[in-house]
């Protein structure tokens, strides 16, 4: 065995494009923005689903395990990996055996506070069960296929014995995994839902209603969910018994709901009644044009979460929007290039970024800065550099493939082509941009050509009633990684590994080579079998990527974060990760007693910059 904790937290720090640190930061101190110790107050507008973390794959409701439950390891507020529930951890020479040495004396807890019981390596074995019995239904489940020994043979119900899944507690303390293969990303996934743990005997006496409300959880983390009623109110306490209480600096978060959330926020932040309100487009002027409102609002940071439009294969939705007609076009090239270069992206920015436009818009599935090798970043790779570096909107090029589809589909398909596009209508720029995106194409196109049909849907149940009911014909969608390499991308899209079929590419006709299988899911299992030469997994992965984008299976926009914010949270004491629930959790994070400005925050994010660059040299990398 050899210590992996060195040697995995450079190669995390390396893949991640995050830079390190091993040390405690004060948080940056600019102008008097001194930190307070008060409680977290927002308003929600769109409803829970479950609290059940071992099966949620929803941001929201992660964020309920991410604040309560505690991982194997956590990363600090400079991305580098720390101890957690694991004191430490190594692997074998051939990477297939991980060992971690559990932390003793951590306790489970009730809502109310009571104990409940030790926390063990049995808890990590329990909760891989409940994860990877299929009746349970989880979402994450097969993130462990191909990476857990055994994991995705116990799901199909190959072998009912569970002992032959690489998941073993050694002793009450000694947690054991074995790998499929080896995993070079393994501990960047440990920070994910999935390999969170359970108390085995209080899943035995919930049973299916673990997780329906906030007295069926059992908590080992920073924060009791001491109250959930829905649509009314949910309130999650610091656990002052929590073995690292020290650094749980809110004691209180509390969520209000109300269903015009996001118009309301900001004048709710200006009374004193609740922590952050983002400040939407519509009414950014008027804050930055107040001499006093200006100085507290500050940009918002950009994240790895990944906005693309997507193109669906399967469509499922009622006979007048005509799926069928639909069907004929998506399948046509020429159609797809034609929406494609036919969508202006910056003006479709312009509905939430109006001051910086092309601060988020993304050419690419993976964010720029995600991961590198040898000093090259992912993106740069193969054809896809074409695609990072090139803007995709050009009214030439989409005028020059609507005339060559208009000559293919005549006699087999309708035109103009209605194409449904749903949006929720809990978000006031998602709703302005869905129709400036139908003048864009049709004002281009020609409305003889495609008819562009918005459809709002409410934000409670929005993704079951339109996404993953294969309700749309094209529809803005995102996806967040889950850890630190190029296939946790590939998540939506492969119908070999896992089948989470965000647009079904798959079922594009045409597209099938000699095994049965899509050019995109060939070149995505070629690049997972490569562990080896890491240039050439991850060029491998370029060209699954490039290819996707090349065949206008989607049309890749933006990522996540930016806009604006007024908060009085400290942006730079929260955990970072570009993967995992890291930057879903408050531990760690400080109130300010004030919210920073603009010129506050670009000082102090310079200053992190620099802070973190000395942490990275001292890590030696």
């Amino acid at each position: 065995m050899k210590k992996a904790v060195v040697i995995l937290l450079a190669f995390v720090v390396l893949l991640s494009g995050c830079a390190a640190g091993g040390q405690e930061a004060t948080g940056p101190d600019v102008n008097g923005t001194a930190e307070v110790h008060s409680n977290y107050s927002t308003v929600y507008g769109a409803e829970l689903g479950t609290l059940n973390y071992l099966v949620t794959a929803t941001t929201a409701e992660q964020a309920v395990g991410a604040n309560t439950v505690d991982c194997l390891v956590e990363y600090n507020h400079y991305g580098v990996v720390q101890p957690s529930l694991a004191e430490s951890w190594s692997s074998s020479e051939d990477g297939l055996t991980w060992t971690f040495k559990l932390r003793e004396g951590v306790k489970w807890y009730t809502w109310e506070g009571e104990e409940y019981g030790e926390v063990t390596a049995q808890d990590f074995v329990d909760a891989a069960e409940y994860l990877l019995t299929a009746d349970n239904g989880s979402a994450t489940a097969k993130l462990m296929f191909g990476v857990v020994a055994g994991a995705e043979a116990y799901y199909e119900g190959e072998t009912e014995d569970f002992g032959t899944v690489g998941v073993k507690a050694e002793d009450e303390y000694t947690l054991v995994y074995t790998l499929e293969r080896r995993v070079p990303y393994f501990l960047s996934m440990l920070t994910y839902v999935c390999f969170m743990p359970a108390n085995g005997q209080f899943l035995a006496e919930v049973g299916d209603r673990f997780g329906t409300d906030h007295t069926t959880l059992l908590y080992n983390g920073p924060y009791l969910m001491t109250k959930h009623e829905p649509q009314v109110m949910r309130q999650f306490v610091k656990n002052n018994n929590y073995w690292d209480a020290d650094k749980v600096l809110i004691p209180e978060l509390n969520y209000r709901y109300n269903k015009e959330a996001a118009t309301l926020a900001p004048e709710l932040f200006l009374r004193g009644e609740i922590t952050s309100a983002a400040i939407s487009t519509a009414a950014l002027d008027a804050w930055l044009d107040d001499p006093e409102r200006k100085d507290l609002v500050r940009p918002s940071p950009t994240s790895y979460y990944t906005y693309f439009f997507a193109l669906n294969f399967n469509p499922q939705f009622a006979a007048e929007y005509e799926p069928d007609n639909w069907k004929i076009a998506v399948n046509n090239r020429n159609f797809r290039k034609s929406i494609f270069h036919a969508v202006d992206r910056t003006g479709a920015m312009m509905t939430v970024e109006p001051h910086e436009p092309t601060r988020r818009l993304s050419g690419t599935i993976t964010p720029k800065n995600f991961v590198a090798y040898d000093g090259v970043d992912y993106t740069q790779m193969g054809t896809l550099a074409t695609f990072a570096n090139t803007e995709s909107f050009n009214e030439e090029l989409a005028l020059e493939y609507r005339d060559k589809a208009q000559a293919e589909l005549q006699g087999t398909a309708t035109l103009p082509v209605k194409i449904k596009m749903p949006y929720s209508t809990g978000s006031k720029t998602w709703t302005e941009r869905v129709q400036v995106v139908e003048q864009q194409l049709e004002n281009l196109l020609g409305d003889d050509y495609i008819d562009v049909i918005p459809v709002g849907y409410p934000p409670t149940g929005f993704l079951n009633a339109t996404r993953r009911a294969g309700n749309y014909c094209v529809q803005e969608v995102n996806w967040g990684p889950d850890y630190a390499d190029p296939h946790t991308y590939t998540d939506p899209f492969d119908d070999v590994i896992v089948d989470y079929k965000y647009n079904w590419p798959n079922m594009a006709l045409g597209y099938t080579e000699a095994n049965g299988q899509t050019k995109y899911s060939n070149t995505v299992a070629a690049a997972r079998a490569e562990l080896d030469d890491m240039q050439k997994r991850y060029e491998l992965y370029a060209e699954a990527e490039a290819h996707l984008i090349e065949e206008a299976f989607l049309i890749p926009w933006a990522v996540g974060g930016g806009g604006f914010v007024a908060s009085r949270l400290d942006p730079f004491t929260s955990p970072y990760a570009p993967f995992g629930t890291s930057t879903l959790r408050f531990k760690g994070q400080r109130m300010l007693e004030r919210p920073m400005n603009t010129e506050e925050y670009k000082a102090a994010f310079a200053q992190w910059e620099l802070e973190r660059a000395e942490a990275l040299k001292a890590a030696g990398q």
